[in-house]
């Protein structure tokens, strides 16, 4: 009996005994990696990605996905950029935010009136539009770079949420934690958390049970729009700076800490508290390699080596659950 409990804990947990295992490793390998500065770097990397992938949780978890957020993260960050001049840092960030949420909502529009309601369709229909969101951030900017620091008025909002404290807490840290706390509500205690799990299981099947599966998919691609944009306006603040193409890469990452983290690649189950331990361990695993030196070319292998090796996974787990 306590075999079988410690064989069934680890299995349920293997996500945090690969962070343990990695942290140990790389501090042994690596002491830099257990300093101050060096959390501080990783708790910056995290922020803009682990908006994104929450977004896109509910994406796959509904039975879709959304290629389109690096062109979202693009054209957000240069749009709040470009006016915090013409409207002052509040409104332009709450402009950017709403851009986000109507490319999300773009994007379900163009789903639901094209009929492609499988995951395959809704891949390419989204890497569409994430083309048509980067092209608009270029014709803004006529491909020149946005400076945060070259604006005229105050930008103390992006400060604060770069390096503001609220006790030992970062305002980056408490908005994840305001916004984790609501998608985690809308996932296990609401009627559409329930929709979005129904809808990407078997999209026939709540159909004809009656679930409102158009309003789920405008709700998920909203959701992602508005998530994105979040993510982009963070990342702005940190690197101070927008730029048309620093959307890109996103989207493979987000995927890659939501397949990680367990959620269902052909959706109908999922969980936003394991997308942020799946994103958790991307991010570590990317800082430990930078630390020991490994260069950026075989860390894109290891990541695209870890995406196929996921998907494969999923892809057998799902077989067997079906026989």
């Amino acid at each position: 009996m306590t075999k079988q409990f410690v064989a069934n804990t680890m299995k349920n947990n293997l996500i945090l005994i690969g962070i343990v295992i990695l942290m140990v490793i790389t501090s042994i390998i690596e002491p830099n990696f257990l300093s101050r500065t060096n959390f501080e770097n990783i708790i910056r990397q995290f922020g803009t990605l682990i908006m994104v992938a929450l977004g896109m949780t509910f994406v796959i978890m509904g039975g879709f996905i959304d290629l389109s957020v690096s062109g979202i993260v693009s054209l957000v960050a240069i749009s709040t950029v470009m006016l915090i001049d013409r409207v002052g840092q509040g409104p332009a960030i709450i402009i950017g935010i709403l851009i986000g949420l109507s490319c999300g909502l773009l994007n379900s529009w163009l789903i639901l009136s094209s009929g492609a309601l499988t995951q395959a369709e809704a891949l390419f229909l989204t890497y569409g539009m994430s083309l048509v969101y980067g092209a608009l951030a270029l014709i803004f900017t006529g491909g020149i770079t946005q400076f945060l620091t070259y604006s005229q008025t105050s930008i103390s909002i992006f400060d604060s949420i770069n390096s503001g404290m609220v006790g030992i807490f970062s305002i980056s840290f408490i908005i994840f934690l305001i916004l984790l706390i609501i998608l985690y509500v809308i996932e296990k205690r609401t009627f559409i958390g329930r929709t979005i799990c129904l809808t990407g299981g078997n999209k026939v099947a709540a159909r004809l049970a009656g679930i409102p599966i158009s309003k789920t998919i405008v709700f998920i691609y909203a959701v992602s729009g508005i998530m994105t944009a979040i993510g982009a306006v963070i990342l702005v603040s940190r690197v101070t700076l927008a730029s048309p193409v620093m959307g890109q890469g996103y989207e493979t990452q987000a995927i890659l800490g939501v397949v990680i983290g367990g959620t269902a690649l052909l959706g109908g189950k999922g969980s936003v508290l394991r997308t942020v331990l799946g994103t958790l361990l991307l991010i570590l695993m990317s800082n430990c390699l930078n630390l020991m030196g490994v260069s950026t070319y075989i860390q894109n292998i290891l990541r695209g080596a870890i995406l196929i090796t996921a998907i494969w996974l999923d892809s057998r787990k799902q077989q067997t659950e079906g026989n």
